[in-house]
């Protein structure tokens, strides 16, 4: 608590931090942002005039103060899991109020995913594009996918000292958008009009092609869901502090090429707003600048899609995938799987589109149903907190209504690449999907019986020498929530498969709960000295490391004198020497006589083909593979009942 605590101060650390990790994709959006909208203008054949300009200008400053300051910077931030955020922690705080809040939570983790391959590939191919303007003739795909080859290459090695650069890099840059734009804004004030919302009204209620540059509005605001993904990092107060500065020197950018719009009105197609705004002997030096800040802001989404999916793997969403923890930094992770994943997605982005301008039709509509996933969750942890009904209908017209306008405008852009990002979000939420709907499945045919009945027969396996022994420490990992229970197959392969007598008998559970970082257990002795239970809770951030976690509640017992792990065997007892463990995991699958319904039998194929792919059971569980055996159990018992026999007469 006092860690939550400490985090939430404000302080200067906190502040530069929060600007290296939270704000790299939002505050690339000025690359993009006003070029994708009057390249739009200009494809229409309209004049860019004072009309158009203030409007889109318009437009922007009022989504970035409805959507990132109000709905994201004020509420959303409040709906923090012990410290963290993201839209799985959000999922976690509420899942328990209706089962139908998987869908959403489902689909904006996939829009994340799915934004975490573009925007590496957008931000860095439009940082480099800058060159251009001083060398025409110089190949911008060679020096694009050399950065993020590299970027990825470096993923496995930790990024905490880079990470360390990153908060003063990132000042630099919003320093420089700021002073940019009011190098303009001075120039003709009358561009500060835009900040009235009168003019955003006017253009959407009046402009024919109003749809198609709220699409290209909505980049301006692609990169809110990093505030709150981010919040275990920096702290609420550090975030909504820093957001003041990030905000300023974004806004007054964004005026100061509307400046040079205005200036331009027939401008080529081929410009960047952006880089024209910059003198030219500082060009260079804004190409590097905007670089790195595209290599931070790529940095901050590959981050935070480990993250996502690490705790996908805990709420039995995703496969099990191999973890590493790459440096002792809370919260540093690294997913291989992951991470060669959207490498290859990037470069194939990049491969695919060949020019940044072609990219912004995939942009922005993953992002667009995180959006409208976070509004709904969002909402129903406002019922949690008893907010009134009234506020949250108000709050769902007014979000619902933005967003859903955005994802109209996006949709203007599906043949323009957003299919491609609809293609790898579809592609993410059948594998999510599928796990969690197959886990329903399993679980429905797994059958429960009551332990205390075997109570007998355990104890006297235990003794009985006419079986021979098959370990010391038996353990078997368990799914029934309550100790009065145990799944039939445990006893099957237990009693009846193989008899297997051993000395102790361990179940152990392991519930993962709504906390992230919890790390709670409880020991139940069911046979004093025989048959023993352990609980684990754990948060849905802690990575589940059942031979290590077990061994230390064993050290534990033993400490304490509770249990006795000595070897029976006569010549290893009489030199003290601890027994042997082992654990027997249960594989389940699928028999080709089973009752499920078509949609289910599909579901089942993806999921064991997924599995084949996926960590197994004993490296998921940090297991050593030479204390494991895996018994293949099929998922349902095929019973005499089920089949029909006509006995002939003889």
């Amino acid at each position: 608590m006092s860690d939550h605590k400490s985090l939430n101060k404000i302080s200067a650390a906190g502040l530069l931090i929060s600007l290296g990790i939270v704000y790299g994709d939002i505050g690339t959006s000025p690359l993009y942002t006003l070029r994708a909208i009057f390249n739009t203008v200009n494809d229409s054949g309209q004049a860019i005039n004072s009309v158009v300009v203030l409007g889109a200008l318009s437009c922007i400053i009022w989504t970035l103060t409805l959507q990132t300051t109000i709905k994201y910077v004020l509420i959303t931030l409040r709906a923090d899991n012990k410290g963290e955020g993201g839209i799985f922690s959000l999922y976690s705080l509420v899942r328990k109020k209706a089962k139908w809040l998987v869908v959403p939570a489902v689909i904006g983790g996939c829009a994340l995913l799915a934004d975490g391959i573009i925007t590496p590939s957008i931000t860095v191919t439009t940082a480099i594009e800058g060159l251009q303007v001083k060398f025409p003739s110089v190949s911008v795909i060679p020096i694009v996918i050399s950065i993020i080859a590299l970027l990825f290459i470096i993923q496995q090695f930790g990024t905490s000292l880079v990470g360390k650069l990153f908060g003063p890099i990132m000042f630099l840059w919003f320093a420089a958008l700021g002073v940019l734009g009011i190098t303009y804004v001075v120039q003709d004030l009358s561009i500060l009009k835009a900040l009235n919302p009168y003019y955003a009204f006017h253009l959407i209620a009046s402009n024919p092609m109003a749809l198609v540059i709220l699409g290209g509005v909505f980049l301006c605001t692609t990169g809110a869901e990093a505030l709150y993904s981010d919040l275990g990092h920096c702290g609420r107060d550090n975030i909504r502090v820093s957001w003041i500065f990030v905000k300023a020197t974004l806004i007054i950018n964004y005026l100061g090429q509307g400046v040079w719009l205005l200036q331009h009105p027939n401008y080529d197609d081929h410009l960047n707003p952006f880089y024209q705004i910059v003198p030219e002997p500082y060009l260079l030096f804004m190409v590097a600048l905007a670089t790195i800040a595209a290599i931070i802001a790529s940095q901050a989404m590959i981050t935070g899609s480990f993250t996502l999916i690490s705790e996908a793997v805990r709420l039995n969403l995703w496969p099990k995938v191999r973890i590493n923890y790459p440096s002792n930094q809370k919260g540093q992770i690294y997913v291989p799987s992951i991470n060669w994943l959207l490498c290859g997605g990037c470069i194939a982005v990049v491969l695919l589109f060949k020019k940044s301008i072609h990219m912004e039709g995939a942009y922005g509509l993953a992002i667009n149903m995180t959006f409208l996933a976070t509004t709904i969750l969002v909402a129903v942890f406002m019922r949690t907190k008893r907010v009134p009904k009234y506020v949250i209908t108000i709050f769902l017209i007014i979000y619902g209504s933005l967003e859903l306008s955005f994802l109209a405008g996006n949709m203007t852009k599906f043949l323009h690449g957003g299919f491609v990002t609809l293609l790898i979000g579809s592609a993410l939420f059948t594998v999510m999907w599928s796990w969690y709907v197959s886990r329903k499945i399993k679980n429905r045919f797994v059958k429960y019986v009551e332990i205390e009945d075997y109570y007998p027969i355990i104890s006297e396996l235990s003794e009985d020498e006419s079986v021979p022994k098959y370990s010391s420490q038996l353990v078997y990992l368990t799914s029934a929530n309550f100790k009065t229970e145990i799944e039939s197959k445990i006893i099957y392969s237990l009693i009846q498969k193989e008899p297997k007598r051993a000395d102790i008998y361990w179940l152990v559970h392991v519930d993962v709960v709504d906390e992230p970082f919890t790390r709670d257990y409880k020991v139940e002795f069911l046979i004093p000295g025989k048959l023993i239970r352990i609980d684990f809770r754990l948060g849905f951030r802690v990575e589940q490391r059942v031979n290590l976690l077990y061994r230390k509640v064993i050290e534990e017992l033993v400490k304490n004198g509770e249990v006795d792990i000595t070897s029976q065997y006569t010549s290893l007892n009489r030199h003290k020497i601890a027994g042997d463990f082992r654990f027997v995991l249960l594989e389940k699958h699928l028999s080709r006589f089973s009752k499920l319904s078509f949609y289910e039998r599909t579901i089942m194929a993806y999921y064991f083909i997924l599995k084949k792919l996926s960590l197994s059971e004993e490296r998921s569980f940090g297991l050593d593979s030479s204390y494991v055996d895996v018994e293949k159990v099929p998922l349902i018992f095929v019973t005499p009942d089920d089949i029909e026999l006509n006995r002939l007469p003889v």
